[in-house]
């Protein structure tokens, strides 16, 4: 499979909130993680799906 069948649907950024604090989301394109300035995380997009799991989340800097 090649990136674009993997590519992850901006769209679905608009249904997904950060489940910590119920707040918006940033696309970071480059890392390919959903951001929650927030809550100070960072939540990995695997294979086009973002993983909503605060135990899989990456501690921002």
């Amino acid at each position: 499979m090649n990136a674009s069948e993997h590519a992850f649907d901006r769209h679905m950024l608009e249904a997904l909130i950060c489940p910590k604090t119920q707040t918006t989301l940033h696309y970071d394109a480059d890392r390919q993680e959903l951001v929650s300035k927030a809550a100070g995380l960072a939540f990995p997009i695997r294979n086009g799906i973002p993983v909503m799991l605060v135990d899989e989340a990456r501690e921002l800097d």
